[in-house]
């Protein structure tokens, strides 16, 4: 009897040892750091290389406390930063010092989940809800959106999940294609083709990250090397990926790791500035800023 209860005993703590390893992807993780550690150091200089990239600044954004914000894009003409609202369709321009400067209610969108920086005025969304992506001109004096002013409003289909649609958004200047991320069913990057205000053509994939991370909430492309960052909130990740959607790097958004004070609850948004410094959003409405070294 003792023998059974013993036996019964280590098989349920290899199952909670297990779902240890599930929950917080430690299998992943060691994946990662082999892939990471193989990297010689003239792919690791001409990369942003993730681990040398510390928290420098962690704060709440005041009077967004009922917000949810979700991904995020930088503006390299006015030097700011732009983020969603998922809760009430806002779009929400920021400092890179995590200073609100205006809120933008989009009138008649839904569930807004993904945005991105264009050219010569123009930005996108996405609209979970709707399975929509759109494109519009925004100017220094915009107070308010219309979505039957927008430029451009391209159907990006059902999901198999409603609410688990395409999340990450971001413009690839450098291949003129906008890239999307498919939060889960499957984890999945795509592009778009795009001239800098409206997209051609259908969303095409180009690599399943379900290997890697259990959702994809953002991304964002380095302009300098070209590289994409993947970031899942489920997975406490942010993964570097090269040309070939092969990782190449990545950081834990746990605390006591990369100068983090805790960890990130809900990470929804990724984006780089013009120095390479790295800047994050998480759920409800709080901000961070990593810098190299």
């Amino acid at each position: 009897m003792s023998r059974t209860v013993h036996l019964w005993g280590l098989a349920g703590l290899l199952i909670l040892c297990a779902g240890a390893v599930h929950v917080m992807r430690l299998d992943t993780r060691a994946l990662l750091w082999l892939e990471e550690s193989r990297s010689p150091a003239e792919v690791r200089a001409a990369s942003l290389w993730l681990p040398g990239y510390h928290a420098v600044l962690q704060v709440a954004v005041p009077g967004f406390e009922q917000e949810e914000f979700s991904d995020l894009a930088y503006n390299p003409a006015t030097g700011t930063l732009f983020t969603v609202s998922g809760k009430q369709p806002l779009l929400i321009e920021l400092s890179l010092e995590g200073k609100a400067l205006r809120s933008i209610p989009v009138i008649g969108a839904s569930n807004l989940e993904g945005v991105a920086v264009l050219e010569d005025g123009c930005m996108a969304i996405t609209d979970e809800r709707q399975h929509k992506l759109s494109t519009f001109r925004l100017a220094a004096d915009t107070r308010e959106l219309r979505t039957e002013q927008f430029l451009q409003q391209v159907d990006l289909g059902p999901s198999q999940d409603p609410n688990k649609g395409f999340e990450g958004l971001a413009w690839d200047k450098r291949r003129q294609r906008l890239l999307l991320g498919r939060e889960k069913y499957p984890v999945m990057l795509y592009s778009l083709p795009a001239d800098g205000c409206r997209v051609s053509g259908e969303p095409k994939e180009l690599r399943g990250l379900g290997d890697y991370m259990t959702d994809l909430a953002a991304l964002t492309v380095d302009p300098r090397s070209g590289h994409i960052l993947a970031l899942s909130h489920e997975s406490h990740l942010l993964v570097e990926l090269n040309e070939q959607y092969q990782p190449l790097s990545f950081i834990t958004l746990l605390r006591g790791l990369n100068g983090l004070d805790h960890y990130i609850p809900q990470a929804e948004g990724v984006a780089l500035d013009a120095a390479g410094n790295l800047y994050m959003v998480s759920e409800h409405n709080l901000f961070y800023v990593f810098r190299k070294g």
